[in-house]
């Protein structure tokens, strides 16, 4: 089974090097990582997708928090989380395509992020499962270069779980 989990972690060196090192000596891949800033300059974010069992996970969050730095881990539950990704794809487009390629990307809400006289590239920001689409369809038209960022998330505004009082960071 899959999970999202969101740890904040003191926004010092080493940190995500701990917390990905404890997945590897438990023999666990990392399906997808990102890192970036929070709301406080000194705590970041990091958001990661493994697949396991619910029991390994509990242990995997027990660890987490005995590790240096990690001040909060969470799963984000798909029905009470806000799930997205980033991906840039670049696409052979000759100018007989073109039309074709752009009607395709208006579906998705893809923005054209660059054209060239061979190729386009397309930005594309949605639920992964979207961006799985979007690169299925895109495919046969030669897909020449790929990269996503990887799921991030948050705790919907909207569930009563995150609307009862705000959590707070313990150090």
């Amino acid at each position: 089974m899959k999970h999202t989990l969101s740890v904040l972690v003191e926004n010092k060196p080493g940190a995500l090097m701990r917390i990905s090192s404890m997945f590897a000596r438990r023999g666990y891949n990392i399906e997808s990582l990102a890192v970036g800033p929070t709301e406080r300059h000194d705590v970041s974010r990091i958001t990661l997708r493994v697949d396991c069992e619910q029991h390994p996970l509990d242990q995997i969050e027990k660890q987490m928090h005995k590790l240096v730095n990690v001040l909060r881990v969470n799963e984000l539950v798909p029905d009470e989380a806000v799930e997205r990704e980033l991906a840039l794809l670049k696409v052979a487009a000759p100018a007989s395509r073109r039309g074709e390629l752009i009607t395709l990307a208006q579906a998705f809400d893809a923005k054209v992020a660059d054209v060239g006289p061979d190729a386009i590239v397309f930005e594309v920001v949605g639920h992964p499962e979207e961006i799985d689409s979007f690169e299925e369809l895109v495919r046969p038209h030669g897909l020449k270069e790929l990269v996503r960022t990887g799921r991030i998330g948050l705790g919907r505004a909207s569930s009563p779980k995150t609307n009862h009082r705000p959590q707070h960071i313990l150090r």
